[in-house]
Formats: structure tokens, sequence, C-alpha cells
């Protein structure tokens, strides 16, 4: 095989990707106008479903012209050889591989963020503030931006350097070493992300006592689960959309409520939720998710192996001088395919997870809670409740809102 052959297989899969996306985007749009099925009339009335489907059309017209840019963009910086010009940008200011590496992926990465900038603004400042979701100010914009960049930077940054160092020390059982740290960074994350990670964007307070933290604690005892940590944090600087997530294990685990959430809910509605989070945890799905993870990366590390030796990889991009983070980029795009499949597998045992979850609430608190918390977040949020089944299968990694409640309701 040539580089020119790997080069078109390169272009054959964005394009593909691109095709498949779109033709899924447009059956999922033509269901925009389906009538609300029976189990969900009392969701929306006749003005906040026209609300809705406006919503979801604008979207979809703003996903069209943005992944249009996208990929003419990622087009043509690979017809014109983009990654060798920024190659020799990053080779002018060091010959040390690691600092090559770390100034390439920081133009692109700065590069990619600019370019992606007036899209993003676009989104949060006109789609979703016209719509009545966008509490964001600009100041937190920029701070977020600003934020995002410098950990993409130390963290990402970090990783990078110490990936080609374990390349340059051992070769071929780089992916051994590389495999071990990441798992320890992956670990390390579920565990602290809330106390460490969370902070740095959002302010985190402790459920105040009263009525819910009594009902929450009620409910956790009566199914023999530990909680000592649960938090409210303030989404709604952001966003008026709501949500609850589970995160950490052992000593570490912590129930985080949107302030959104708890101003939206009933109190007895918020404790279904949490239930439905608990059946997450006593069903082993974050575990499984964990290993499962750690065990992904494995074999993607091991793939990448026995290839990112090989010039060719370099090569296919356009660039002549064979390089680690050249060849790892060119990796990803030939490995797209793999994670995709991998991705509609891991969706479908997520929604799996989903239903098992839902049972847990149902059998341990109660199924009608649940169902119309469940609704309130979907009206809130101007849901799809109608979307085309291959759709659904592709991205969803959770059941729609109709095949939830009528889970809950058997």
């Amino acid at each position: 095989m040539t580089s020119t052959t790997l080069f078109y297989i390169i272009i054959s899969i964005i394009v593909i990707n691109f095709i498949i996306d779109k033709v899924l985007d447009t059956l999922n749009a033509k269901r925009y106008d389906d009538a609300i099925p029976e189990e969900l009339n009392d969701v929306y009335d006749e003005a906040e479903y026209k609300k809705s489907q406006a919503y979801k059309k604008t979207n979809y017209k703003f996903g069209i012209y943005s992944s249009a840019f996208s990929i003419i963009l990622t087009l043509g910086f690979l017809l014109l050889d983009g990654f060798e010009f920024v190659d020799n940008i990053a080779r002018t200011y060091t010959e040390n591989p690691i600092g090559i590496a770390l100034i390439f992926f920081g133009i692109i990465m700065f590069c990619s963020d600019i370019i992606s900038l007036p899209f993003s603004v676009y989104k949060t400042f006109v789609i979703e503030e016209k719509f009545g979701f966008n509490k964001t100010t600009i100041k937190t914009f920029i701070l977020d931006k600003i934020k995002g960049l410098i950990m993409s930077a130390l963290l990402g940054g970090a990783i990078l350097a110490l990936i080609i160092w374990f390349y340059q020390q051992t070769q071929e059982q780089f992916w051994l070493y590389t495999w071990g740290i990441i798992t320890v960074f992956t670990i390390f994350m579920n565990l602290f992300y809330a106390k460490l990670i969370v902070p740095i964007f959002n302010k985190q307070t402790p459920l105040e006592d009263g009525t819910l933290r009594e009902q929450i604690s009620e409910y956790a005892q009566s199914v023999g689960f530990s909680l000592k940590n649960i938090f409210v944090i303030d989404g709604s600087k952001r966003s008026t959309k709501g949500n609850a997530y589970f995160s950490g294990f052992g000593s570490e685990k912590r129930i985080t409520l949107y302030d959104t959430l708890v101003k939206d809910l009933e109190e007895e509605e918020i404790v279904a939720v949490l239930a439905h989070e608990v059946g997450h945890y006593k069903r082993k799905h974050i575990i499984f998710n964990l290993v499962t993870s750690i065990l992904l990366t494995g074999l993607m590390l091991f793939i990448l192996s026995n290839f990112i030796a090989n010039p060719l990889l370099s090569n296919a991009l356009g660039v002549e001088i064979p390089s680690f983070h050249v060849g790892l980029i060119a990796f990803g795009m030939l490995y797209s395919p793999i994670s995709e499949i991998i991705g509609l597998a891991m969706n479908y045992i997520s929604r799996k997870f989903e239903y098992q979850a839902d049972d847990y609430a149902k059998t341990t608190y109660k199924a009608e809670p649940l169902i119309t918390s469940l609704k309130k977040l979907s009206k809130n949020s101007l849901s799809n409740l109608t979307p085309h089944p291959s759709y659904v299968w592709m991205h969803y990694s959770h059941p729609t809102l109709l095949e939830r409640v009528r889970n809950l309701r058997k």
C-alpha cells in the first residue's frame, strides 16, 4: 500500500461518515412534525409543541451549516498539506520530538478553537438565547474558554509528553506503559473529578438540611446505600436545562443536582431521579463502564503500537518527515470506523442500563414520579419526542422518552 492510497482511504472515511450523519439527520428531521404519541400528550401544549418544533428545526439547519463548514475545512486542510505546514512551523522552534509534538498540537488545537468560536457564540447567544435557555454571560463564556484551553494544555500536554517519552524509551512496548498511565489517570478522574475539576467551572454547595435531604437520606437508607455527599451545582449560571449525575465510587461517591432541577421538580420527583442514579451504582454500571473504557483504550493502544512506526501514516497526511505525533493523527482517522462500531455497541449497552436503572427506581421507590420528572425535563429542554429509530440507534445513549415511559408503566 502506498501513502497515496492511504490518503484516499482517510478522505473516504471522512466523507462517508459525513454522508451517513447527514442522512440520519435528514431522516430525523422528517419526524419533527409527527403527532405526539398518546402517552406523551401531557408533555407539551400546542404552543409549547410548536416552540419545540422550531427549536429542533433551527438546530437542524445550524448543524447542516456548521458540519458542512467543518468537512470543507478538514478536506481543504488535508488536500493542501496543512499538517506538513504546521509540522514545519513546529520544527523551527525545536528539534526535540516532545517539543515539536506539543507545539504541533498546540497550534492545531488553538486554531481549531478559534475557527469554531463563531459557531459556539452563535449557538449560545443566538439559538439558545432565542428559545430561553441561555443564562451564560459573555464574561462566563470567555472564562470557560480560557479555563478549557489552559486545562487542555496542561493535562493533554503532560499526557502527550509522557506517551512520546515512553515511545522513545521502549518503542513497541510503549503501549503498555501508556495504557498504565491512562488507566491511573482515568481512575483518578473518576474519583476526584467532582472535587478537582468541577469547582474550576461551577460552584458546588452541600444540599441544605430540609425535607428534600431527609427524603433522600430516608430512601438511601431503605436500599442500604451510604450517601453522605449530596451537592447542588449552579447550572443556572449557563442554562435553564436541568440535570443530575452520580460520580465517584467508594467513599468518594456523590450525587450532584443542578439547581435548575431542584427548582423545576417536586421533591418526590427528585428522589425518583436519584433512585434511578442509585440503580446505576447498585447494578454496577459505573464499574462496568470504567473497566470497559480501560480495556478498549488498551486495545486501541495495542493496535496503534503495531502501526505507529510505519512512515506511511505520516506520509499519507503529506508530511515528509515521519513522526509519532503526525502518525497519531493519521491513525485516529483510520481508527474512526472501529470507534463508530464500538460507540454503537456502547450506546446499545447504555440504553439497556438505563432501563435497568429505571426498573430499580420503580421497584425500590415509585414509577410515577420518575415518569413525571422525565416528562418535565423533556419539556424544559424542548426535547424531540418523535426521533427516527435509525437516529436513536446510532446516536442515543438513552432510550427515548416514550420507550422509558412504557417500560416504567409495565
